[in-house]
């Protein structure tokens, strides 16, 4: 399949190639491989120089650097692919995003697990703007929403400048290298993709046909050769002693029978106690068959349950009242809910590996069946409940003032300076950490406690934390 995967690549390459040369296409007004192009220019000029000056940085800058060039790498092959192929269906278009999605988690994991890094600042600012690679999944406006990704790495790059302006021009030149991607990103989506990811009009979706093919072709048996199989054989042919309707004699028989009354137990056979099973535990576990008649029918409906439960449900994101549904969403990095009242809540189910950014004020927040989700959000006036969750982030930019954890593992929570008199309730939960921002703006982890030791003093019982359990 690897094999595979790499000629389907190289022929989407060369399909791409081949539009930019003959001129045909229809993602925008200059040709779709007018904006291939361009974004080449992109990678050889901002990209190659933030490149060049964190390889001179070297450490944790470099390696950040060489998974940033292989997201912007991936996010190309995308193009190529949008360049030379119809608009596919959302089940085919989020296996396309998917490899642009999981370079940014890693990009924004290598951050959380260098926290301690020197140059944890210049890690915040690629982790925190990231995500603006996300545009190709933005629509109508993919150009403002890397504005915002732009802005979000600009609060480490002043800290960056602040702390090398009078010591290492080489760390303010990879500032400016750095922001003017994003700088020339916007100017380019607003080019070429003003309203979204252009995919081509004209071109019949060749790649994306061809490897749904080379699926199939990989999954099904190779054809035979020669005439097809014979078909199943006939069904057998009802016998005399079947249970149909044999005549007037049978029925006279069985009436007999059961004219009978008492003396209808007479013909029957007599089981000696030896043979009996529930009075000789052994011959139950004796080999060989046990019943004589028909095995019990079964039905199908557990095979079907399994596959109804592996369907899955389209993701959701809309204002249903004053509720915000988000729903089943995977791998989708960038969700926004921006135009929010006081008396709205959000709601987010079963949505995974995925960010979601809430503006302004709302009454509260729920978090139920997520995996790998990251919340930012701006005031809540009510509460924050994280239930069923695995792996979330939670960072309040101005204040809450509760958040309560139910049967979660792993949920890490970021306060803000306003909201460090936030209540945190947690119950049946685990590996939950709360960070809370210091005067230089670094955070602190402070784990919350699992463990407890319970007495009885007499009077009541006394639960207080472990000292394991800090």
């Amino acid at each position: 399949m690897a094999e595979l995967a790499s000629l389907v690549q190289r022929l989407e390459v060369a399909v791409g190639r081949l539009e930019a040369v003959s001129g045909d296409g229809g993602g925008s007004a200059g040709g779709s491989g007018a904006y291939v192009e361009a974004y080449d220019g992109i990678i050889t000029g901002s990209v190659g120089q933030y490149m060049t000056l964190s390889q001179q940085i070297g450490g944790d800058v470099q390696k950040h650097a060489d998974m940033m060039k292989q997201a912007f790498s991936c996010q190309r092959q995308l193009l190529v692919t949008s360049s030379c192929s119809q608009k596919p269906s959302d089940a085919s278009l989020t296996a396309l995003l998917a490899p642009v999605s999981k370079v940014i988690q890693q990009v924004q994991t290598f951050r959380e697990q260098n926290r301690s890094s020197p140059l944890f600042n210049h890690l915040s600012a690629v982790s925190e703007s990231v995500p603006a690679l996300g545009w190709v999944a933005m629509a109508p406006k993919p150009g403002p929403y890397v504005k915002e990704m732009q802005d979000a790495a600009q609060f480490y790059t002043n800290r960056v400048l602040k702390d090398y302006k009078e010591k290492d021009q080489k760390h303010v030149d990879w500032v400016k290298a750095y922001l003017s991607i994003w700088t020339e990103l916007q100017n380019y989506v607003k080019q070429h993709h003003t309203t979204g990811l252009a995919w081509s009009k004209s071109v019949s979706p060749f790649p994306l046909l061809y490897l749904s093919s080379l699926a199939s072709a990989s999954a099904a048996p190779p054809p035979r050769a020669g005439p097809p199989p014979p078909g199943p054989p006939p069904p057998p042919m009802l016998s005399s002693g079947g249970s149909g309707d044999q005549g007037p004699d049978t029925r006279n028989a069985l009436f007999a029978s059961l004219n009978k009354g008492a003396d209808v137990t007479k013909g029957l056979k007599h089981v000696p106690k030896d043979q009996m099973t529930h009075k000789n535990p052994n011959l139950r576990t004796q080999t060989g068959p046990v019943r004589t008649g028909p095995k019990p029918f079964t039905t199908s409906k557990p095979a079907v349950t399994a596959a109804a439960s592996s369907r899955k449900l389209p993701p959701v994101l809309e204002l249903d009242g004053k509720k915000w549904k988000v729903e089943n969403q995977e791998g989708v990095q960038g969700l926004v809910i921006s135009d929010t009242e006081l008396k709205q809540v959000v709601y987010a189910f079963k949505c995974n590996n995925s960010t979601l950014q809430i503006k302004g004020k709302i009454n509260s927040i729920t978090l139920d069946n997520c995996k790998k989700l990251g919340l930012v959000f701006d005031d809540v006036v009510g509460i924050i409940e994280v239930i069923n969750c695995r792996d979330v982030k939670v960072q309040v930019l101005g204040k809450v003032p509760t958040i309560s954890i139910n049967k979660t593992d792993g949920c890490h929570v970021y306060l803000s300076k306003d909201s460090l008199e936030c209540e945190i309730v947690s119950a049946k939960s685990s590996e939950m950490n709360v960070l809370v921002p210091g005067k230089d703006g670094d955070y602190t982890e402070i784990p919350v406690p699992e463990q407890f030791k319970t007495v009885w003093d007499g009077k009541k019982l006394v639960t207080t934390c472990t000292e394991i359990a800090g």
